[in-house]
């Protein structure tokens, strides 16, 4: 599919640069399909739209602060990394800025060497694998000196890292956010849940794969890059349930929609499983 089908105007100063204090109260864009025609309400009236029996499944991976600035211990040059997934003990996969000057054995500091880095493969766009010293527990160190990675349109850290996070994140792991349960609160989950609606936990850890524009002009040309998801078997029990006695499952964003269309593609059905998709 040709990608200039996706083209479409939006002004930068509609582009909201810190969220509500009452997340549900943004505007939610209701769009009936069969009458082509679309509403504005404002996100808590989702409610109206979901009925007792119906499950929704959420992603509940939690941001961490991936961003790392520092220097070239070599040659005292800037450096910036994103931490992208976990590979191996202190490994991780990461995205490298400038990373052509990065090669096997080239060694990098952050917060006066509270966490040092060094090079341990090279591999193409500008990804590398990075093996971390740090003098701790390697996640509060990088709470300590990380930055939250938000997206290039978001112009200023949040004063907040909560602000950059769904409500119901829990799993560490991701270099970005499952955006689309942002506007989700614990009051309207619970209001949810008292209307009959089954709310499911599944984990899929964000990396390249979901924020890495696309860069060619077919869509069948991208290469996704692979994420690891999990299900428990508990959610699968659920979820298999749910599709055999017709129930609507509804999926909070892509990612959630990824998790779902990766397990049950591979499997026929919902299973207990960790393992990384390209779906």
């Amino acid at each position: 599919m040709d990608i200039s089908l996706f083209d479409y105007n939006l002004p930068e100063e509609l582009i909201a640069q810190s969220p509500l204090s009452k997340r549900d109260e943004c505007k939610l864009m209701v769009v009936n399909r069969e009458k082509r025609t679309y509403e504005t309400h404002l996100f808590h009236d989702i409610l109206n739209y979901l009925e007792p029996g119906d499950v929704l499944v959420r992603n509940n991976t939690k941001v961490i602060p991936a961003r790392l600035l520092g220097h070239k211990v070599e040659t005292g040059g800037a450096i910036e990394l994103l931490l992208l997934k976990q590979i191996g003990e202190d490994t991780w996969e990461c995205l490298v800025g400038n990373a052509k000057s990065v090669k096997v054995g080239s060694h990098s500091s952050f917060g006066d060497g509270r966490l040092k880095a060094t090079c341990v493969g090279v591999k193409e766009e500008g990804l590398r694998d990075m093996h971390f010293e740090d003098q701790g527990i390697f996640l509060e160190v990088l709470e300590s000196l990380g930055q939250m990675p938000l997206p290039p349109y978001i112009k200023k850290q949040c004063a907040n890292n909560d602000d950059y996070q769904t409500v119901y994140a829990k799993i560490p792991g991701s270099a970005a956010a499952p955006t689309a349960g942002f506007h989700f609160t614990k009051e309207l989950f619970e209001e949810i849940q008292k209307k009959g609606v089954e709310v499911i936990d599944i984990t899929l850890n964000i990396g390249l794969g979901t924020f890495r524009p696309v860069k060619v002009q077919d869509t069948k040309d991208h290469v996704m890059h692979s994420e690891v998801y999990e299900i428990d078997e508990k959610a699968a029990d659920r979820l298999n349930l749910a599709k055999k006695e017709g129930r609507r499952i509804i999926a909070i964003g892509t990612t959630s929609i990824r998790t779902l269309e990766s397990v049950y593609s591979k499997y026929g059905k919902f299973v207990a499983t960790r393992e990384p998709t390209r779906l």
